[in-house]
């Protein structure tokens, strides 16, 4: 368990900094992160944290794919943890 806490929070650290990462490229005029390398750490599980530095940085907020697609995979996979919890406490007590 711990190591799967531990996967969490080091993804969405990684998926905070790497929009903040892709901002200060964007605004120095640098070659950027691709759209599917953002999306893909937000799909692995850094939904939370690519959320938090999107707002933070002002960063892909008016683009809607970003705008619906980042809080779309969070509620995906907070639905996703809801269930594993409900169906398979055993997990969890380990």
């Amino acid at each position: 368990m711990t190591i799967l806490y531990a996967y969490l929070l080091i993804i969405n650290l990684f998926g905070f900094i790497i929009m903040g990462w892709d901002k200060y490229r964007a605004k120095k005029r640098q070659r950027r992160i691709p759209e599917a390398r953002l999306f893909f750490i937000a799909a692995i599980g850094g939904s939370l944290g690519s959320w938090m530095g999107m707002s933070a940085f002002r960063h892909k907020t008016q683009h809607r794919t970003f705008q619906f697609g980042i809080p779309a995979l969070l509620l995906l996979q907070v639905v996703i943890l809801v269930y594993l919890l409900m169906n398979f406490p055993e997990w969890w007590h380990q």
